[in-house]
């Protein structure tokens, strides 16, 4: 077995590439661009496969997107090694500390090579080469980050400053001199004109054994909370899903502040493989195919005398007139117009939304479940029209409502209803009623999906008037999101 880990951290909050990103629905799951095969996540778990030399990945994420997740394993063609879930958000030091310690007891010379789920990387076979070289740096004891050569005075990234060479690489692993912030622009103008300093692109290639040393040394208390939350994790229809007590005792901080700006084990490797973090709407246009007149369009629009835009439709058309580098995305429940030069602020829109309670920061009108989704049609003061979309062999909680009844309509396949204590199928064309405070199940047992509208008639219609008293999928009473 390969003593090199990839170790995928699929977190994220939603917030640079709203409104497609929520925090529901972070950026690595979601296709961007005409005809891209791959979501980000889909192309983080293949890029280091196991049959050029790597062990099989283990995953870190999140509760709320553990289905999420797995539906891009199986897409993808990927068994995991494991799949960790965080109780509660810690930032990177704690996550990787977990993800180190579960290396080492596959392997006591494991080499973990940290990735975060949302990157770019357009030159995946010099990606390949430039690990396996970091990885041999990292066998002699060393913490290795890879450095990006910066093409222009990016303000987004944080910079490192290269040492030394390190002894016995040829001048291909340096040192680590400095870390630095990000930067305003005339500071970052000045590192370029100064030469010797690197993005930090978050991509880490540690030997194990020395990070968890490291961490003993200078963050004890990270490492005592991330173990006892390992040894007391429990497994859950295939996730190893962390202590929550113990988890939560880790201090949140990244692994820069934690680790690699303090250990005299950091090196640097500097990689050019079209590296993007894609952490904006004027990264992401940086890297989109676009027209003669430097814009991408996606969906229906009508453009005339623009150029230099990022144009995105889900559904309605879109036409402009005289414009030009604007960042234009249109979903069903939400429309952002901003200068690409602003496309950094877009989490201050966020922010906002969080503040005062809307939903559209967290969730699409299309909810994902286990199951399938379901997804908004309509709503008024006392009802709401959905469309529920529900798998093969899909099977939604056993559950009941305190505030609404329910009318179900088969429009496609055949649904199995459970209402008290009768079952039937119900098929297309046929419809059922479910009144307040009544059990009841639906299941698809076919093999096409089963599609049917759904209108809910009651004084209160929010997801979090669900009562479950079984679910095949172990979710816990709060997840009604």
């Amino acid at each position: 077995m390969s003593s090199i880990f990839p170790v995928i951290l699929s977190g994220g909050s939603g917030t640079r590439l709203w409104p497609l990103s929520r925090a529901m629905y972070p950026k690595q799951f979601i296709r961007f661009f005409n005809g891209q095969s791959a979501s980000f996540l889909g192309a983080t778990l293949t890029r280091l496969k196991p049959e050029l030399g790597f062990a099989p990945p283990i995953v870190l994420c999140n509760n709320d997107h553990r289905f999420l997740i797995k539906e891009e394993l199986e897409r993808s063609g990927v068994v995991p090694k494991v799949i960790i879930l965080e109780p509660v958000a810690r930032n990177t030091a704690p996550a990787i500390v977990v993800a180190a310690l579960a290396a080492l007891r596959e392997n006591p010379n494991a080499i973990v090579v940290v990735m975060p789920s949302d990157h770019i990387v357009k030159d995946e076979a010099k990606f390949v080469e430039g690990v396996k070289r970091a990885a041999k740096v990292a066998a002699t004891g060393k913490l290795v980050l890879f450095g990006i050569k910066p093409d222009e005075p990016h303000t987004g990234y944080g910079y490192i400053r290269q040492g030394a060479p390190l002894e016995g690489f040829n001048g291909g692993a340096f040192k680590v001199d400095a870390f630095f912030e990000k930067p305003n622009v005339a500071t970052a103008e000045g590192y370029i004109a100064k030469g010797g300093y690197y993005w930090n692109s978050g991509i880490f290639v540690l030997d194990a054994r020395t990070f968890i040393d490291e961490m003993g040394r200078l963050e004890p208390g990270i490492l005592e909370a991330a173990r006892a939350a390992l040894d007391e994790a429990d497994m859950d229809l295939g996730f190893v899903r962390l202590e929550r007590k113990a988890f939560a005792l880790s201090p949140n901080i990244s692994i820069d502040y934690a680790v690699m700006e303090k250990t005299h084990s950091a090196a640097m490797l500097p990689i050019d493989v079209g590296w993007n973090d894609v952490g904006s709407w004027s990264s992401l246009w940086d890297i989109a195919p676009r027209d003669r007149n430097n814009n991408y369009i996606h969906g229906e629009s009508v453009i005339e005398d623009t150029t230099g835009c990022y144009v995105h439709s889900e559904r309605s058309l879109v036409a402009t007139i005289g414009v030009k580098d604007l960042v234009i995305v249109d979903t069903p429940d939400a429309l952002l117009v901003a200068d690409k030069s602003r496309a950094q602020d877009v989490s201050k829109i966020v922010a906002s939304l969080k503040k005062s309670n809307r939903k559209e920061q967290e969730q699409h009108l299309r909810n994902l479940r286990p199951w399938g989704y379901f997804e908004t049609l309509n709503v008024g003061t006392r009802f709401q029209v959905k469309l529920l979309h529900v798998n093969p062999g899909g099977k939604l909680s056993m559950q009941m409502h305190h505030h609404r009844s329910e009318h179900w309509i088969v429009v496609q396949g055949t649904a199995k209803v459970v209402i008290g204590d009768i079952e039937k199928l119900v098929r297309e064309n046929e419809s059922v009623y479910i009144f307040s405070t009544q059990w009841h199940r639906l299941e698809n047992p076919g093999k096409v999906p089963l599609e049917l509208i759904e209108v809910q008639i009651g004084s209160y219609l929010g997801e979090d008037d669900i009562v479950r008293s079984d679910d095949i999928y172990n979710r816990a009473p709060e997840e009604t999101k």
